[in-house]
């Protein structure tokens, strides 16, 4: 073990082509995933929590539930509807970034919607009051709300991006692990592992803790400047 640690680290330092790939097609799909759930997502989770509709409560529902839905299910629907005989089958995605980002935004969606829902119920409703009473539109009072809760929609970007970055399911079955193509951080580190060759897993494995711990130090940075901003108020 000491000695594929070793190796690992040679790995990373020493620019091995192969493994910076990876580790650009995974910063690439879920950087791209989540830039196209996220304005979705926004609009989603303001409309369900400020909206007063028909099925609102039961679209709550299943935004919440779907959090807990397996990648690797969310792989398999979006499978079906991209393989050659699928509805979508003719735009040639599967086995191919763009099926391994279609899967990431869905992935994120959902966490985003949900995150995005309980920062604007939780902002103070006198905030869209004034702003109607002063005359403002539709669309600038949500912008002033979702302005208002920048710091926990800025959260939920950050959880979406930890969730589709870390996830292994939806990219190899949509992905199909593919060399220089659609091989994933999480996906390599399976592959290796089950090969038994374990210096480029371990070295995939460091740089996904590096980001996951650089995610969460930013989190707690945007938490720590809320409470800084909430108590000069």
């Amino acid at each position: 073990m000491m000695e594929a640690t070793r190796a690992a680290f040679v790995l990373l330092f020493s620019g091995d082509p192969a493994l910076w790939q990876i580790i650009w097609v995974s910063l690439k799909t879920s950087s791209v995933g989540l830039a196209i759930a996220t304005p979705l997502a926004l609009l989603g989770g303001y409309a369900l929590a400020r909206g007063n509709f028909r099925g609102r409560r039961i679209l709550i529902w299943l935004a919440q539930a779907a959090l807990s839905v397996p990648t690797v299910l969310i792989g398999l629907l979006l499978y079906m509807m991209l393989t050659r005989r699928g509805p979508l089958g003719e735009l040639q995605w599967l086995f191919a970034q763009p099926g391994i980002i279609a899967g990431q935004a869905l992935i994120a969606l959902p966490v985003l919607v949900a995150l995005t829902l309980a920062a604007v119920q939780a902002a103070d409703p006198r905030l869209a009051e004034t702003a109607v009473t002063l005359g403002a539109s539709r669309l600038r009072v949500m912008l002033t709300l979702l302005h208002e809760v920048r710091f926990g929609v800025m959260a939920a970007v950050i959880n979406g991006f930890g969730r589709v970055i870390s996830e292994v399911g939806c990219a190899m079955m949509v992905g199909g692990n593919i060399a220089g193509a659609t091989r994933t951080i999480t996906t390599a580190i399976a592959l290796e592992t089950s090969k038994g060759e374990f210096a480029q897993g371990i070295a995939l494995g460091i740089v996904l803790i590096a980001i996951a711990l650089a995610i969460n130090a930013a989190l707690m940075l945007l938490q720590g400047d809320a409470r800084h901003q909430g108590q000069l108020r």
